[in-house]
This record gives C-alpha cells, sequence and structure tokens, in this order.
C-alpha cells in the first residue's frame, strides 16, 4: 500500500492516508487538525474510511468535519474512550480484525497503554505500522497511571515486539523508525522499568 503523511496540528501530529495501488481506494488515519491539508493528502484516491488509533483530542480535533465532507464510516475501538470521549462509531475493532482497502488488507492490533482504546494498524505483506501513541523512536507514550504503565509494558512484550524487525513504525508524533533498530533497547527498558512509575519514559531510563 502507498502511504502518505501529513504533520498538523500545534503539537504536531502525524495523520496518515493508507492508498490501494490497485484501486486507490483510501483510508484516512487520525484527522487530527487543517481539514484541508487532510483532503490534499488523499488528492488522487477514493477514501473508504476514517480510522482512529485512540480518541485523544490532537488525534480526532477534525474528526466531525472530515466525517461530513468525505461521507465515509469511522472505524475504531469500542472503548473506553480517553477522557470519556463519546464516539459515534461506524465499525468497531477487534484485535488482529482484518480491515480491506480495495485490493489490500491491514489489521488492527489492540495496543492499549497510552489510553486503553489504542489500536496500531499493521498492512499485510507490507513492512508499514501505523502505531499512534503506542511507541515512539525514543519510548512508550505516556501513561498517567501505574497500572497503566504496566499495561504498556505486556503491549510491548506481548504484541509490539511480535512484530518483524523489518516493521516501519510510524507514530502519531515523530518520526518514523524501524522496529529491529530498537528492539535491543526496548528488551532492556522492560527488563529495568520499575512497575510503579508512570509518565514520560525514554528506553535508556
Amino acid at each position: 500500500m502507498e502511504l502518505r503523511m501529513r504533520s498538523v496540528g500545534p503539537w504536531p501530529m502525524n495523520s496518515y492516508a493508507l492508498v490501494c495501488p490497485t484501486t486507490r481506494h483510501s483510508v484516512l488515519i487520525d484527522p487530527g487538525a487543517e481539514p484541508d491539508e487532510l483532503i490534499a493528502m488523499l488528492d488522487g484516491t477514493t477514501p473508504v474510511a476514517i480510522l482512529l488509533t485512540h480518541t485523544h483530542p490532537d488525534h480526532i480535533g477534525a474528526l466531525d468535519e472530515m466525517r461530513n465532507r468525505l461521507g465515509v464510516p469511522v472505524f475504531a475501538h469500542a472503548g473506553p474512550h480517553a477522557s470519556g470521549v463519546v464516539l459515534p462509531v461506524d465499525r468497531t475493532l477487534a484485535h488482529r480484525e482484518v480491515i480491506t482497502v480495495g485490493a489490500s488488507t491491514l489489521r488492527a492490533w489492540h495496543t492499549p497503554g497510552h489510553t486503553a482504546d489504542m489500536i496500531s494498524y499493521l498492512v499485510d505483506g507490507a513492512p508499514i505500522a501505523i502505531v499512534g501513541d503506542t511507541l515512539f523512536d525514543g519510548g512508550p507514550g505516556r501513561t498517567w497511571s501505574a497500572e497503566d504503565f504496566r499495561t504498556t509494558l505486556t503491549t510491548l512484550r506481548t504484541i509490539t515486539l511480535t512484530w518483524s524487525d523489518a516493521t516501519i513504525c510510524y507514530p502519531g508524533h515523530g518520526p518514523s523508525f524501524r522496529l529491529g533498530d530498537r528492539r535491543a533497547a526496548i528488551e532492556r527498558f522492560l527488563a529495568h522499568a520499575p512497575a510503579d512509575f508512570f509518565g514520560d519514559a525514554t528506553w535508556d531510563m
């Protein structure tokens, strides 16, 4: 699949589009802000859905407008959603559920920790993973309780590290990175991370 990205909003946040090379059907992932930029990113494609990695405001700030402008369904985890957000979802996604985009497919992986409703999207047959705020080049997503941090540790051990070293992770903020280049650092982090920690973490803490 063809991957497109726009950095939008004041933070900024990475919005993505995945495009089937055969049919030019596309999905928009995380419409955080700047609808005109997102429309431009979808140029030459036929959008079929909006996918959410999670429901923090910087990732869904332009959701309502993009939903109205594109006239397509919204796919997301069933929740609970971040900060009590009430989200009108057209299709709730379960772990490892397949999403068809033209002649291509991707899978939703439930990767909680940063939020309970976090989903990563892995493209079948290509080393592409849209990971939201699950993890970044320098560390995992921020947590707000020790329980959430322990959930992040479990997600890293049992889900993220099962992916191929060739997987390129595309996060919600900052640059992409090859999982194999960070595997050793993540494994060291998991070996030493205190279970009662929460907040911003780095792989070398």
